[in-house]
């Protein structure tokens, strides 16, 4: 049995964050009273866990009632959304009744805009089931939904009353999905904890094994930083969008790839465009862009990308929700664990930090 860890999240609406195994029983008491009817949002591919976790939340008194969506970004839809809505009218749901986010990242995304805009805001409790969800999308109280002209570009802020990270939901996971939560740990370790870089760098295998101490220490390390930064800056007004190193480009990569792409894949080669980027300017040396290389090389992530689809690239960039005005923001380092942003880099700086990504 793994040790327990407990990390508070700041700010207007405090909330904890529990890392640990075998922690369905602590769903209800996260909860609490008053609550009495739940809708558990998953995806259909986790119906048995969801079914056992509904059990539970039966045996604690709650009505539990399931509302099954597509896996991954096909869970981020209006029409999507729209169905949970029904399923909540249709069982009268009210201000005091809950929801629950039992899934990935676009579960987690997508059940907290549910619950944010149901009668303008009911409790949420996140139960994130990937590591991307988990060092991510389920901490800080963003949801949103897709459109067709790009991601997240419909959304609420509303905190969750808890997150609860039960670890043993990893263990079934496919290795490949793993890694690709990576990304976003990654990032971490480049923007604000090196310590994570090293453990990686130290056994790869050992570091991304959801059964070891040391995958616990990365995820405790990450989520110990978002709760930090959204602690300080829950809607986006400072700190918080260092979070976003790599994600200008690498939303722009998921657009065009139709989200067919693994998140922490597009944010990686994401990373490695910023770093480069970066070195352009002057600002950071080779030792820590090369850096970004090797880690997301050991991860088995990719860092480059096809050069034809720059025109596309940019374009999508420009609608991106960091873009102020017209004028393109980037989340640069200055060095490792000193993250800044660069507004407005000319395009031949950005041509030339695509040039050193495109593939050969």
């Amino acid at each position: 049995m793994s040790q327990v860890s407990r990390i508070q999240v700041k700010g207007t609406d405090p909330y904890e964050v529990v890392i640990g195994r075998a922690l369905l029983g602590e769903v209800p008491l996260a909860l609490g009273s008053g609550v009495s009817k739940v809708l558990v949002v998953h995806p259909v591919g986790l119906t048995p866990s969801a079914e056992l976790l509904r059990e539970t939340l039966l045996e604690a008194g709650y009505e539990a009632i399931l509302a099954g969506v597509p896996d991954s970004e096909d869970a981020k839809r209006v029409e999507v959304a729209a169905f949970c809505w029904q399923i909540m009218g249709q069982a009268d749901f009210t201000r005091t009744d809950a929801v629950i986010g039992f899934g990935g990242g676009s579960t987690t995304d997508l059940a907290g805009f549910v619950a944010a805009t149901w009668l303008r805001g009911v409790k949420l409790i996140q139960v994130p089931t990937t590591l991307l969800a988990m060092v991510d999308a389920a901490i800080g109280g963003k949801t949103g939904i897709n459109t067709s002209e790009g991601k997240n570009l419909v959304g609420v802020f509303h905190a969750p009353s808890a997150v609860i990270i039960d670890l043993d939901t990893l263990i079934s996971l496919p290795k490949n999905e793993i890694l690709a939560g990576f990304g976003e740990v990654v990032k971490y370790g480049f923007i604000a904890d090196p310590r994570i870089l090293e453990i990686i760098e130290a056994d790869v295998n050992v570091a991304t094994d959801p059964n070891t101490p040391e995958f616990q220490e990365i995820i405790e390390r990450s989520v110990a930083i978002k709760a930090r930064v959204v602690g300080e800056d829950f809607k986006e007004a400072g700190i918080r969008e260092i979070l976003n190193y790599g994600h200008t480009l690498g939303h722009a990569i998921e657009h065009a790839e139709r989200y067919k792409w693994r998140h922490g894949a597009a944010i990686s080669i994401g990373m490695v465009f910023v770093a480069e980027l970066a070195r352009i300017a002057g600002r950071l040396s080779d030792e820590v862009v090369d850096r970004h290389r090797s880690v997301l090389h050991l991860l088995g992530l990719p860092t480059s990308y096809p050069a034809q689809k720059w025109a596309q690239l940019q374009e999508t960039m420009q609608r991106d929700k960091k873009t102020r005005a017209g004028t393109l923001r980037f989340v640069v380092l200055d060095d490792l664990a000193k993250p800044t942003i660069m507004t407005a880099p000319t395009p031949e700086m950005l041509h030339a930090a695509f040039q050193e990504i495109t593939e050969a």
